[in-house]
């Protein structure tokens, strides 16, 4: 009888430590998902478009529309080249927000372009008729360029500079 309660003593212990040992090794309770990543904007799922604007003087206003399916990201401020120039106009560092513009399906980013020294003071004036226009890829690089046709008699000169993107218009063209 003595050896039955110490069979059935041990028994009992191997059968809680085996439950013990079981629960310690269960599946981890599941995380939810993380939300997808917002892809850049990029030059095959948007429309970018130039337009004159009365006010400021000298100054457009450049639109990149969302015209894919999901949300994208505008990262930063356009690359914007002239005509067949090499280099890219400057980017007027004051004009930052303070998030990225996340565009959904249908809405627009807008960056203001300076386009020339209201006073005359800057130098190497010129008609220009196109502009090449990088996206910003949340990298540090740009995408492929697009060729935007400007509106006719667009004058720059060396002092021509974008904006970051915007979400309204007006705050694009502040600058």
């Amino acid at each position: 009888m003595r050896t039955s309660r110490l069979a059935a003593s041990a028994l009992l212990a191997a059968t809680t430590l085996a439950l013990a040992a079981g629960q310690s090794q269960a599946a981890p309770a599941s995380r939810p998902a993380a939300a997808p990543k917002t892809a850049a904007c990029s030059a095959a799922h948007t429309k970018l478009t130039v337009q004159n604007v009365s006010r400021p003087i000298n100054h457009q206003l450049l639109t990149l529309t969302n015209t894919g399916s999901t949300r994208c990201n505008a990262f930063a401020h356009p690359y914007l080249g002239f005509d067949d120039e090499q280099s890219v106009i400057r980017v007027v560092e004051d004009s930052k927000p303070q998030a990225v513009v996340t565009l959904a399906p249908g809405e627009s980013a807008y960056a203001g372009i300076g386009l020339s020294a209201a006073d005359g003071s800057a130098d190497h004036g010129r008609w220009v008729r196109t502009v090449r226009v990088h996206l910003h890829d949340g990298s540090g690089s740009a995408d492929d360029s697009v060729r935007v046709t400007l509106p006719r008699g667009t004058w720059i000169d060396d002092s021509a500079a974008v904006t970051y993107w915007q979400t309204d218009p007006a705050d694009a063209l502040v600058w």
